[in-house]
C-alpha cells in the first residue's frame, strides 16, 4: 500500500463518517416535520421487517405533520403500531385510509436533552475520525519499517493526514453547531 493510497482510504472513510452523523442527526427531529423522521421507522410486512415509505406514502400535509397512506388497506393498523411504538414520541391518529402524525412542540427540556444527543453523535463522529487518522499513520510506520518510505516521507504524510483530521473534525463541529441551532430555535 502506498502513501497515496492510505491517505485517499483515510480521506474516503472520514467522509463516510460524516455522512454517518449527518444521516443520524436526520433521525432527531427539530419540532417541525419533515417525512425523513419516519425513514428509520419499520413494519412487518409479509414476514419482513421494511420502512414505512415502503409500504405507505409518507407527505408533508403542513409543517407539523405527516399524512401516511398506506398501499394496502391492512397495513393502516400495523403502520400505527409501528409509529406508535418507536423511540420517536410520536402518537399517531387514523383518519379513515390515512395516518396523521402530529408532531407535539418540543418543551425546553426536551430541546436540551436532544441538543445533548447532537453533541454525544458529534463526539462519537469526532473519535471515529481520529481512529481512522491512528489506522492511517500506524500504516505509515510500516512502510518506514518496511524501508518502502523514508522517515521524512512518513513525517510529511501524517502531517497530510492530520489536517485531513482537522479538516473533518471542524465539519463536523459545524454540521453539529446548525443542528444545535435548529433544536434550539423556537
Amino acid at each position: 500500500m502506498s502513501v497515496a493510497e492510505i491517505r485517499k482510504s483515510a480521506e474516503t472513510r472520514m467522509a463516510k463518517s460524516l455522512d454517518t452523523l449527518k444521516t443520524n442527526l436526520s433521525k432527531i427531529r427539530t419540532g417541525r416535520a419533515h417525512t425523513g423522521i419516519l425513514d428509520h421507522v419499520q413494519v412487518e410486512y409479509y414476514g419482513s421487517p421494511v420502512p414505512v415509505s415502503q409500504v405507505a406514502n409518507v407527505n408533508l400535509v403542513d409543517a407539523r405533520t405527516i399524512s401516511v397512506q398506506p398501499y394496502e388497506k391492512p397495513m393502516l393498523s400495523v403502520i400505527e403500531k409501528a409509529i406508535r411504538e418507536s423511540d420517536l414520541g410520536l402518537n399517531p391518529i387514523s383518519m379513515g385510509e390515512t395516518i396523521r402524525v402530529p408532531m407535539p412542540a418540543l418543551t425546553e427540556e426536551r430541546r436540551r436533552d436532544l441538543t445533548k444527543v447532537v453533541k454525544s453523535e458529534g463526539e462519537d463522529a469526532k473519535v471515529a475520525v481520529r481512529n481512522l487518522r491512528r489506522e492511517a499513520n500506524e500504516a505509515l510506520k510500516k512502510l518506514v519499517k518496511e524501508k518502502e518510505i523514508s522517515e521524512d516521507d512518513e513525517r510529511r504524510a501524517s502531517d497530510e493526514v492530520q489536517k485531513l483530521t482537522d479538516r473533518h473534525v471542524a465539519e463536523i463541529d459545524k454540521i453539529v453547531a446548525t443542528k444545535e441551532a435548529e433544536i434550539m430555535t423556537v
